[in-house]
């Protein structure tokens, strides 16, 4: 994690924003979509789908946000990596809460974070294990919020940097209030 990203890092969660912006993660257009983020290589992109399911739902359009959906699942499926599967819960649940139905959506959701999760771990992305990490907050999900923040100690290193380590203790102390006597935030690893 860079100087930029961890001083955006913690100025959010000191301020208590749990959502993550452009200088967390990337571009962000006005109304807080992800603007153009290349996925791999090849240049494929999550932003024709996520506009597609954003524009649909703005119409009230159901079915065509679903169809949209499943262009981005498919997109995260190509890429196999952690920010596709974050984004697709994302649009997920949107979707879901647009039906009036967020808890139906809970479980698919929960399904492609956790892929997110492993991904994310995987590539040894600690702001990827992060970001869903506040995703697990949005679901109530505090057994993998835990278990995502277990993660980001281990990314950390076993003696991260003094700046790092209140990271993750202010991380965990906003996301867990009842975590003021979890290992990391009295400096154990």
């Amino acid at each position: 994690v860079g100087p930029a990203l961890r001083k955006c890092v913690t100025s959010c969660v000191l301020r208590g924003q749990l959502d993550w912006h452009p200088g967390c993660v990337g571009p962000r257009s006005m109304d807080g979509r992800l603007g153009d983020r290349r996925l791999d290589e090849n240049g494929a992109t999550l932003t024709s789908a996520l506009t597609a399911v954003d524009t649909a739902l703005a119409t009230g359009d159901v079915p065509a946000a679903l169809r949209a959906w499943h262009e981005l699942y498919g997109t995260s499926l190509g890429s196999r990596r952690w920010e596709g599967f974050a984004e697709a819960g994302d649009a997920y649940l949107r979707i879901a809460r647009a039906l009036g139905s967020p808890a139906q959506g809970i479980a698919r959701t929960r399904e492609l974070y956790l892929s997110a999760l492993v991904r994310a771990s995987g590539a040894g992305s600690l702001d990827g294990v992060l970001r869903v990490a506040s995703a697990f907050v949005e679901l109530g999900d505090d057994e993998v919020v835990t278990h995502s923040l277990r993660i980001a100690r281990r990314l950390a290193g076993f003696s991260p940097a003094p700046e790092l380590r209140d990271l993750l203790a202010a991380l965990e102390t906003r996301m867990l209030p009842s975590a003021s006597s979890a290992p990391v935030a009295q400096g154990h690893y």
